[in-house]
């Protein structure tokens, strides 16, 4: 899709112009309960292509795609009367992929639960492999030098006067 302000909101117009008709004018048994989710316009306004989610089985998504196949003629004839373009684009309907795209998520978001409540229970009486604070702590006053001031005979403080 092209980034032309015509085309998107021509791609707006068309997507509510389509949705209205399914729900109004269109009376074939086999459409299912359909979403319009997205409408894309080439950038020469001569090609739309419509993307729609259906509820229901494999059998009611073929039914719900034939029954958009056979309503194009008429959706189209719509589009151009009611949006008065001088050439009225072809229409194309894609069954949209998001609810497969969303069910991918949601597997992988349970993987990612799981692992972290393995790692979560492997994690409970484990200890450091080293001190449990591997970071030096300031020396406070009065202390004794460190074990790199003992091998220098320089104290830190001698350090910053010089």
């Amino acid at each position: 899709m092209t980034d032309n302000p015509r085309a998107l909101r021509l791609a707006d117009r068309i997507k509510t112009i389509v949705a209205t008709q399914l729900d109004t004018r269109v009376k074939d048994p086999r459409l299912g309960f359909i979403t319009i989710t997205d409408c894309r316009v080439s950038g020469d306004l001569q090609h739309a292509t419509l993307f729609y989610t259906v509820f229901g089985s494999e059998e009611e998504q073929a039914g719900t795609a034939a029954a958009l196949q056979s309503a194009t003629g008429m959706l189209r004839r719509e589009v151009g009367r009611q949006t008065g373009v001088r050439l009225t684009p072809t229409l194309e309907f894609i069954p949209d992929a998001v609810p497969e795209n969303a069910r991918v998520i949601e597997d992988l978001l349970a993987e990612a639960r799981t692992r972290d409540a393995d790692l979560a229970t492997s994690r409970t009486g484990a200890a450091y492999a080293g001190e449990e604070n591997p970071y030096r702590e300031p020396r406070a006053e009065g202390d004794a030098l460190d074990d790199e001031d003992a091998r220098t005979g320089i104290d830190a403080e001698d350090d910053e006067q010089a």
